[in-house]
């Protein structure tokens, strides 16, 4: 095996990590940069199709598209790596994807018309698309399973003081009376995709995809760089990592789909099939987390804050900015609270809680901005804030996490990046009609959002198990018994090494969603595979 890093234990997951937060950085960079570069005096004069200030008469639902074309362009990317992801690898897709994204980049930072510019937003879609299915999953799989909920929580929070940066980036360029107000900004994303692709080439692949593929001494030589473990506790450990992938992986494998000819089908096929594995209801669960991150009306905020504070608050252009960039700041400061909380309080209770604090702040807005006074206008900038703090907290990482933790591994790819191109779809339709409607229908716009986050929180409830401090290996139990559980049982949580791995069998009470009825469960496992010390030195 090629060694791609000297680092090992908790500096090599830190180094995963910060590779992980760099590209999500770039990803929101890339949201937040275009929402104050839209009312600027260069970019105006550069683009006057899209000039929809007082003075301006551009369209609205061009404005839109050109914004929105963006995510098009994600959802290409995300439906590339479905189909490819698998056979590439995680490292060689967010490489590949770095790379489109700079040359997507290079023509936004270049452009002189609305063709050029859509196409170049399309571009960096593209790779954006490819990064954001293969980044969280290669994250989820080099994580132990105590710290994956807080490493992508980290991840988020990377993401989201990407989009603050991009705010006061945005603020202190629009005092520069030159095309440079807007293409400095714009070309800020290249430097993310360098310093992610320079740091992709010195970690490891994933040991989960190494095995799949038959590289089972890289994929050995790989935990044992990736655990936290010391002395023959460390070897004990890859052991028992090992064995649970490996054995997980030839379980699934065993159940795979087949046709009627009996031959084995694709990831892509096995991820709209039904059986005892549940697949399609699996991936579905991703798909539905991304669809309520996306229609809660985050991107209403994030794509728009200067426009909504400008033309539903009543505040002066300058002023908005400067309200934009402070909103950055409390979202970032409020994205590094589950860091703490997505393992500790689990990811329910944190979807629950965030559903319920937009409801409320969607209802608020909507009643205040229905009227013109000042002191509406300041409930109404407060509601702002206040939803971006709920998001962060329950709906920020948590749907990104979830479709690589209940996929099972043969379509973990697959189901991510399937997940990922809803998000792109659900984006694009909140981002394409959002100038629209608040130019037509006004304060109505948020009671649509309010609707939809309050028929989240029973779709949270009842169809969302918890994950926290679960092995992915101990997630497919959660689904692969007569009921699915909401809750993996303490018998199973808490079973022993020598039980883990011995011949054993145990009845456990499962708690399934619907009835209290007993469900026996059988789980069959073989003996560890042993691990060779001389990998431990190769490392």
């Amino acid at each position: 095996m090629l060694r791609n890093t000297l680092l090992k234990g908790r500096a090599v997951n830190w180094a995963i990590t910060a590779c992980c937060g760099s590209a999500f950085l770039l990803f929101g960079y890339d949201q937040g940069v275009m929402s104050g570069l839209l009312t600027g005096s260069a970019f105006t004069q550069q683009f006057p199709e899209i000039d929809t200030t007082d003075g301006g008469n551009g369209s609205a639902s061009l404005q839109g598209t050109v914004v929105a074309i963006y995510e098009i362009g994600c959802l290409f990317g995300s439906l590339f790596t479905f189909f490819f992801g698998e056979r590439l690898g995680r490292r060689r897709c967010i490489m590949l994807g770095c790379t489109v994204l700079i040359i997507g980049a290079t023509l936004q930072t270049a452009s002189f018309g609305i063709p050029q510019l859509i196409v170049g937003r399309i571009i960096t879609g593209l790779g954006n698309g490819v990064n954001t299915s293969t980044v969280p999953v290669w994250h989820s799989e080099t994580t132990q399973a105590t710290d994956r909920g807080r490493a992508l929580a980290i991840e988020l929070a990377i993401n989201i003081f990407g989009v603050m940066t991009a705010y006061w980036i945005d603020y202190g360029m629009s005092f520069v009376n030159s095309p440079a107000q807007f293409r400095a900004p714009l070309a800020i994303q290249l430097l993310f995709a360098i310093v992610t692709i320079l740091l992709v080439l010195v970690l490891p692949e994933s040991p989960r995809w190494l095995l799949k593929h038959g590289r089972e001494d890289e994929a050995l030589e790989v935990l044992n760089q990736l655990s936290l473990a010391t002395g023959d506790v460390r070897v004990d450990s890859v052991n028992l990592e090992y064995a649970q992938i490996r054995l997980a992986l030839e379980e699934e494998m065993a159940a795979t789909v087949r046709d009627k000819n009996g031959d084995p089908i694709s990831a892509v096929r096995a991820c709209f099939t039904i059986g005892r594995e549940r697949y399609f209801y699996r991936v579905m669960l991703g798909v539905g987390s991304q669809f309520m991150q996306q229609l809660c009306g985050i991107n209403l905020i994030t794509y728009y804050a200067p426009v909504i504070f400008e033309q539903s608050v009543g505040l002066s252009r300058d002023i908005s900015l400067l309200m934009s960039g402070f909103n950055g700041i409390a979202y970032f400061l409020s994205s590094l609270i589950p860091i703490w909380t997505i393992d500790r309080i689990g990811r329910r209770k944190l979807m629950l809680f965030a559903a319920i604090g937009q409801c409320a702040c969607m209802a608020i807005l909507a009643g205040t901005t229905s009227v013109s006074f000042k002191g509406t206008g300041i409930v109404a900038a407060t509601m702002l804030f206040l939803f971006n703090f709920f998001f962060a907290v329950g709906l920020l990482a948590i749907p990104w996490l979830l479709p690589s933790e209940y996929a099972p591994l043969p379509i973990r790819a697959s189901a991510a990046a399937l997940a990922s191109a809803s998000n792109w779809i659900f984006t694009f339709l909140v981002v394409e009609i959002t100038p629209v409607s608040i130019s037509s229908i006004g304060y109505k716009t948020y009671i649509y959002f309010c609707v939809f986050n309050a028929c989240f929180i029973p779709l949270i409830y009842f169809f969302y198990p918890e994950t926290a401090k679960l092995s992915l290996e101990q997630i497919d139990l959660l689904f692969t018994g007569e009921k699915i559980l909401r809750i993996l049982p303490d018998e199973l949580r808490n079973l022993h090494p020598g039980e883990e791995h011995g011949m054993v069998e145990r009845e456990v009470d499962s708690r399934a969603s619907g009835d209290d009825k007993d469900l026996p469960i059988t789980i069959e496992h073989q003996r560890p595979i042993p691990f060779k010390k001389e990998a431990t030195e190769k490392v």
